[in-house]
C-alpha cells in the first residue's frame, strides 16, 4: 500500500545513501571520520529548513534539534538514528538503485552482474511483492543501516513541524556519528539529549520492538616475534605470523564463530588481522547476551594467548579485552514503560510487535547504560553491511508511521 511518506522516505535515502560517511575505527578523532560531517552539515540544513528549533552541530560530531511539544506535560522523547556506514564492506561511491513494483524474483546488480539477490537467498523478500526495493549498484553496502532511521526521523519530524494539530511533547532529535565502530553515544550526549527516554531507529523487520542485545567487549591481540634475514634464520626466527594463526586456530572455531552461532549463543569473532613476520595484530569482538558468558569469552581468549605463549617464550604476546556496550535488557526490564508504548503505537498501526534480541547492539545499548532508556525500533533494512543489503520504501513508511503514532500515543500518558 502506498503512502504520503513514499516519495519523500525514497527521496531522502538516496540523497543521503550516496553520501559516503563510513567510519574508521583506526582513528582516535571524533568522528573518526571528517566525512560523516558532510552528511550532519546536510542534515543540519534540513533540519533548519523544515522549522526545527535548537538545531546545532556539537563539537562530537552529533546534531541535534529540537520539535517544540504541542502538549504540555507530556515526557521528552528522544529519536535518534546513525549516519556513519560499516567499516567492514566498501562503502564509498554508493549508486543506490529502486526496484519498483519488485515482481518478487530476483534482482541483479548492474555493477556485479555475478551477483543476485532472492527470496531463496533473503527470505523477507518473499513477502515484499508490490513493494519499491533499495538495493545498491552491486559493489558497495547501501548504507540503509542506519540512513533508514535517519530518513525516517527526518520525515517524521518534517510532518510533526508542518502540522502543530499533531498532539505530542516535546520531541529531541540526535543524529550521531560512529555508532558502527562503539563510539556513537559520547559521556556528553545524555545531558545533550535531555529526554526523558528515547528509541533508536535502528531495527530490521517490521513490527520489531527490541529491548535486549548483545554484551560487548572488543579485544587486541599484539605478538612480537624475533626478526632476522630468512637466510640466516635457523634457529633464531620467531615468525609472529604463526603464532596469530596459531592463536586463531586454538580458538573455538567449530562452535563460537559468528557463523556457527544463533538466536541466544554468543561468539569469538576474529575480523582483522594485520602485521608481519616480525609483529602481527589481531582484532576480535566478543559477545553474549549474559555478563558471565561474556566474562568467560575473555578468559578464553587469554588464556589461549597464554597457552601460545609458552610455546615459544622468545615471542611476547599481550592480551587487552576492552568494555564495549552492555545488554540493554538490564536496565530496561526494570521498567518496561518505553518498551510497552512502543508495542501499544504498534498496535495502534495493525502489526503484531515482535521482540527478539538483537545479536549486535545500538546507540540506546550505551544510552540505556548511561541512564536513558532506548529500546530499538524497526526500519525494514535487511542483509546489511554487505553488497546485498536491501530496503523496502514501504517498509521504512510503516516506521515512520510509527514514530508518529509513538509521540502521540506518549502524549496522552
Amino acid at each position: 500500500m502506498r503512502t504520503e511518506f513514499d516519495r519523500e522516505l525514497e527521496e531522502r535515502l538516496l540523497r543521503y545513501t550516496a553520501i559516503d560517511s563510513q567510519s574508521d575505527e583506526e582513528s582516535a578523532a571524533k568522528p573518526s571520520t571528517a566525512i560523516q560531517l558532510d552528511l550532519q552539515r546536510l542534515l543540519l540544513a534540513e533540519l533548519t529548513e523544515i522549522g526545527a528549533s535548537d538545531v546545532r552541530l556539537t563539537d562530537y560530531g552529533a546534531v541535534l534539534a529540537t520539535i517544540p511539544a504541542t502538549v504540555e506535560g507530556a515526557p521528552t522523547i528522544g529519536l535518534l538514528a546513525h549516519v556513519d556506514t560499516a567499516p567492514q564492506f566498501n562503502a564509498a561511491g554508493v549508486k543506490p538503485v529502486v526496484h519498483r513494483n519488485y515482481n518478487g524474483g530476483a534482482i541483479s546488480f548492474a555493477d556485479a552482474p555475478g551477483l543476485t539477490l532472492s527470496p531463496e537467498i533473503s527470505a523477507q523478500l518473499a513477502a515484499k511483492s508490490g513493494h519499491d526495493i533499495i538495493t545498491a549498484s552491486g559493489t558497495t553496502l547501501l548504507g540503509a543501516d542506519d540512513k533508514a532511521g535517519v530518513a525516517v526521523i527526518m520525515s517524521a519530524a518534517r510532518r510533526l513541524l508542518a502540522d502543530p494539530s499533531l498532539p505530542h511533547g516535546k520531541v529531541r532529535i540526535a543524529f550521531t556519528p560512529d555508532e558502527e565502530i562503539g563510539r556513537g553515544v559520547d559521556e556528553r550526549l545524555p545531558a545533550d539529549l535531555g529526554v526523558d527516554f528515547a528509541y533508536t531507529f535502528d531495527g530490521a523487520s517490521v513490527g520489531e520492538i527490541e529491548y535486549e542485545s548483545f554484551s560487548a567487549d572488543g579485544a587486541t591481540i599484539t605478538i612480537r616475534g624475533v626478526s632476522i634475514h630468512p637466510g640466516t634464520a635457523k634457529g633464531k626466527l620467531v615468525n609472529a605470523l604463526h603464532l596469530g594463526a596459531k592463536i586463531i586456530q586454538t580458538l573455538p572455531h567449530v562452535t563460537m564463530t559468528p557463523e556457527t552461532t544463533e538466536e541466544r549463543e554468543g561468539f569469538i569473532h576474529v575480523y582483522e588481522m594485520k602485521g608481519s613476520s616480525a609483529e602481527v595484530t589481531l582484532k576480535l569482538i566478543l559477545r553474549d547476551f549474559e555478563r558471565d558468558g561474556l566474562s568467560a569469552k575473555g578468559d578464553l581468549l587469554r588464556q589461549v594467548c597464554a597457552t601460545v605463549q609458552a610455546t615459544e617464550p622468545r615471542a611476547e604476546i599481550t592480551c587487552e579485552v576492552r568494555p564495549q556496550y552492555r545488554n540493554m535488557r538490564y536496565w530496561l526490564e526494570q521498567d518496561m514503560a518505553p518498551v510497552e508504548l512502543a508495542r501499544a503505537a504498534c498496535r495502534d498501526l495493525g502489526i503484531e510487535p515482535v521482540s527478539v534480541p538483537i545479536r549486535g547492539g545500538t546507540d540506546g545499548s550505551r544510552l540505556t547504560e548511561m541512564g536513558v532508556p532506548c529500546p530499538n525500533l524497526f526500519t525494514g533494512m535487511q542483509e546489511i553491511h554487505g553488497p546485498l543489503e536491501w530496503i523496502s520504501v514501504q517498509d521504512m513508511a510503516v516506521a515512520t508511521s510509527l514514530c508518529l503514532k509513538l509521540v502521540e500515543r506518549a502524549a496522552r500518558v
